[in-house]
This record gives structure tokens, C-alpha cells and sequence, in this order.
């Protein structure tokens, strides 16, 4: 998933490292051939990459970000109480992750592009919804579950 570059630090080794608007970090390495990114070896050129999109990995993993805190929580659905909203495909908005919560019962949560995968949540397998990821949920007979929206505070 492209995500917009924030801003950038050095990590201990003195390599450069770009933060995200997804809360992730990514190094940013010239590495011939690997890698052409010889605009990290100023700080003109890193300037010039500010509200750039790079593909984050860690989203298309469904990683947590570190030190997000939560901004609030959806009442308690069960299989006949899902929001239309819910069934179908949707996104959180940027700077917001989700968190889905079964309680009891079984819940698919269908990812889409850029990767289409299907996860069957229950109690203790939470669903990961990075920001702007389109996709929806379906009870897979009785479920009760909730969501819950993470961000990080400034």
C-alpha cells in the first residue's frame, strides 16, 4: 500500500529511515542496483520526497504500528445487528487502524486491494485494518464482535 513519507531520522547505524503516514518506518537506502534512491544522500533530496508515496510493506502484512492509542470503540454487533456499512467494502480514514474484537463466535473479515486475503476471526484472533484498506466483514453463523480505532496522538 502507497503511503505518504512524513518525515525522516537516522537510525543508529546512520542510515535514513522514512516515517510514514501509517505510523510504520522504512529505511530508504541508495543500494545500487537494488535500490536507486540517491536523493537520501542530501538533505535537499530527502526534502524533495515529503508527501511522496512509497509502498509500505508492513501494511500489506497487517503489522500493528507501535505506541498507537485508542480513540474509541463501535457498540457490541452480533450476526443479525452488522451495520450494512460493515457487509460491504469500506476504509478507515488515514491515521486511523482498527482493531476488531470477536467475543464469541466466528467472523470473516475479507481484505481487498492491493492484496485479497480472507481471515476467520474469533476470540483471541483479532482482524488488523490499517488505514484506507478497503474491506468488509460476514458472520460466519453466531458472533458477537465490536471494533475498536487506534491512532497516534501528537
Amino acid at each position: 500500500m502507497n503511503r505518504t513519507i512524513e518525515g525522516f531520522h537516522q537510525d543508529e547505524e546512520g542510515d535514513w529511515v522514512a516515517e510514514l503516514a501509517c505510523f510504520h518506518n522504512q529505511h530508504v537506502r541508495h543500494n545500487p542496483p537494488f535500490f536507486n534512491r540517491s536523493w537520501t544522500a542530501t538533505a535537499q533530496g530527502r526534502e524533495s520526497m515529503l508527501g511522496q508515496p512509497l509502498e509500505c510493506g508492513r501494511c500489506l502484512q497487517l503489522e500493528w504500528p507501535e505506541n498507537l492509542e485508542s480513540l474509541r470503540c463501535t457498540p457490541v454487533f452480533d450476526q443479525d445487528s452488522i451495520p450494512a456499512g460493515l457487509r460491504k467494502d469500506h476504509t478507515t480514514k488515514e491515521g486511523v487502524w482498527g482493531l476488531i474484537h470477536v467475543s464469541s463466535g466466528t467472523l470473516r473479515y475479507v481484505c481487498q486491494a492491493p492484496v485479497s486475503r480472507e481471515l476467520l476471526l474469533e476470540p483471541g484472533i483479532n482482524g488488523i485494518i490499517p488505514p484506507g484498506l478497503p474491506h468488509h466483514v460476514k458472520a460466519e453463523g453466531l458472533v458477537s464482535f465490536y471494533v475498536e480505532f487506534f491512532t497516534r496522538r501528537s
